[in-house]
């Protein structure tokens, strides 16, 4: 029997996959301690493992003893409390209950994971702060940065996983590997490799995670299909992979073009496409969004002679804003239903806990946005986990939350490659294999 406990839980998404790497394995494992702070997050784990967490970590002082550590923690900037106090001082932070509770019970073993920016933060000083205080409780590491693309979940997500050995380096098959780029460079390699019929029946695009019957709540309203196609025409599909943001270019629809504000003319259109495109540019200054252009920058790329007529009649409009002689664009990316419509045949962008809910999708040329329940199997979680009942609370949940089959293989790969090490499962295999 393996104890582990699960701290910063969420709802359960790291217990979930390492309880399927033990159960491969045949060995069967108790949760002798769970703590999250969220108390919704707090319902929907009860809901699929029928207890629920304990409150803020830094109030439990006294735990059963255990074999295993398990955390997603939040990342907190606390390289600033290190300025204050001298570097290398995490006094304040969540980590340091991970630190203070690693010291006080010596687990064999732990799992972490946490977003791929922490590696870099503050020039590197935190995971560098981080990794000695591991180091300095006398565990071995190792850390792996995986995109969940390349784990049978269709969504770009790169995360960082570190693995712990008390008093021996982690022994792992798995490297770093940040997969693909985007879904576009997703979809072209597996093309290019005759793939891609292959992955499309394992599930591991878009297309294969749906929902077939959907209500009608997650269903674009009438007056914005109407003016999507307005833009796009009669197939919608035509929108899968495009963003709707007003600060990008590319394969974007904007606000102007959709008429939100009012409808805009060809040369009004291209007008805006053209200072979003150029607004970037360093012969204008080195700031990326939020650039302002005055008329003479604007006339360099724009020489059509409409253009004051053009600049009043975007103002009028709410489009476009001039303040001190100097022009800039009026986005309004948060009045979208959807800000991404995902390519069915590829992957999903990250999942996020405050866009999962305008993700979109078109199925049978109707545009939706994705439900709870293809969010859950965008992060891996099978269809027996249960989904927190009110819609707003599930898009967080999920979009906070780990891919399930991720940590699945790294727990597995951690096991297999360290039973040796790890007494408590050596002794656990044997009493199955008996």
């Amino acid at each position: 029997m393996i104890k582990y406990i699960d701290l910063f839980a969420g709802i359960g998404g790291i217990r979930l996959g390492v309880v399927q790497a033990l159960e491969e394995m045949g060995i069967e494992s108790q949760c002798v301690l769970s703590s999250e702070i969220d108390e919704k997050a707090c319902e929907t784990y009860a809901l699929n493992f029928g207890e629920k967490p304990q409150g803020d970590i830094r109030q439990i002082t006294e735990i059963e003893p255990f074999d295993l550590l398990l955390a997603g923690f939040p990342c907190q900037p606390f390289s600033y409390a290190g300025k204050r106090r001298g570097f290398g001082d995490t006094r304040g932070t969540l980590f340091f209950e991970i630190e203070r509770i690693l010291g006080k019970y010596r687990p064999k073993a732990f799992l972490l994971e946490n977003v791929r920016g922490l590696r870099t933060h503050d020039g590197g000083r935190t995971f560098e702060t981080i990794m000695q205080k591991l180091h300095d409780l006398g565990y071995g590491t190792s850390e792996l940065i995986l995109n969940s693309s390349d784990f049978g979940v269709p969504q770009n997500r790169v995360r960082l996983y570190i693995l712990g050995l008390l008093g021996a380096a982690p022994i792992m098959n798995l490297v770093t590997n940040y997969g693909a780029a985007d879904s576009h460079s997703y979809k072209n390699s597996y093309m290019q490799l005759g793939l891609f019929d292959n992955v499309k029946r394992k599930s591991c695009t878009v297309g294969g995670i749906l929902e077939t019957d959907v209500p009608e709540k997650y269903f674009c309203s009438p007056e914005f299909i109407e003016q999507l196609h307005t833009v796009v025409g009669n197939d919608l599909s035509k929108l899968n992979g495009y963003r709707l943001i007003d600060y990008r270019g590319g394969q974007s629809l904007h606000s102007w073009e959709l008429g939100k504000k009012g409808k805009c003319t060809i040369s009004e259109m291209q007008f805006m496409n053209l200072l979003i495109k150029n607004r970037r540019k360093h012969d204008f200054g080195t700031q990326q969004d939020g650039k302002k252009l005055t008329f003479e920058q604007i006339q360099s790329f724009y020489k059509n002679d409409d253009i004051h007529a053009v600049i009043d009649s975007l103002i009028e409009k709410g489009y476009l804003k001039e303040k001190d002689g100097k022009y800039n664009p009026v986005c309004g990316n948060m009045s979208f239903e959807v800000f991404k419509f995902l390519d069915p045949e590829s992957i999903s962008i990250t999942l996020t806990s405050s866009d999962a809910n305008r993700l979109g999708i078109v199925q049978n040329n109707m545009p939706r946005r994705i439900t709870p329940r293809e969010c859950a199997r965008l992060q891996g979680f099978p269809d027996t986990f249960i989904v927190n009942p009110t819609d707003s609370f599930a898009y967080k949940q999920f979009g906070n939350s780990v891919s399930v089959p991720v940590i699945e293989a790294v727990a597995l790969d951690f096991l297999q490659n360290n039973i040796g090490t790890l007494g408590w499962l050596e002794n656990s295999l044997k009493a199955v294999n008996a």
